[in-house]
């Protein structure tokens, strides 16, 4: 079958019952990719995916082990919606791990960036508190991990072009 995540492509997989895994090789050095997801000037130009069409209204990111994050989008204050939660490590420019928590049923993520020949592999792990919590976020992120990780290519070849 071949490593999917590799040829510019991002793979979306289930672990196990509670553990999703989304792996994808960027084509940009290792520094480059952790910045994009650590500066939130670079952050909020790729993550919210385009096809919804609901921008990022505020980003703030206190990027250090025990710091916080709040990122607010939406069209406007009446209807923004927020994720949230604390860093329980960061490791520059290999690892980043948060808790999300805005719900009771939101997964603890771990980053890990790798220098793979060139460029750098970069591998999303979320841990869900059940089966049924991973199921709920699992429909959306199938769709939404591939979108984002795509922007955030547009986004590193842009920065390499222009620096």
């Amino acid at each position: 079958m071949g490593d999917r995540a590799s040829d510019g492509h991002t793979a979306v997989d289930r672990r196990c019952e509670r553990e999703l895994i989304v792996t994808r090789v960027f084509n940009a050095p290792i520094r480059l990719v952790f910045d994009a997801w650590t500066k939130p000037e670079l952050f909020k130009l790729w993550w919210a995916p385009r096809s919804i069409g609901v921008p990022i209204l505020s980003c703030e990111m206190d990027v250090r082990t025990g710091g916080s994050y709040r990122i607010t989008f939406g069209r406007d204050a009446s209807d923004a919606m927020a994720f949230f939660g604390k860093y329980l490590e960061v490791s520059p420019p290999s690892r980043l791990v948060w808790t999300n928590d805005e719900s009771d049923a939101a997964a603890v993520t771990t980053v890990t960036f790798e220098e793979k020949d060139g460029g750098t592999l970069l591998v999303l792990q979320e841990l869900y508190p059940s089966k049924e919590a991973l199921e709920d976020a699992f429909v959306g992120m199938e769709d939404a991990m591939p979108e984002q990780f795509v922007q955030l290519e547009e986004l590193l070849i842009s920065l390499g072009a222009s620096g």
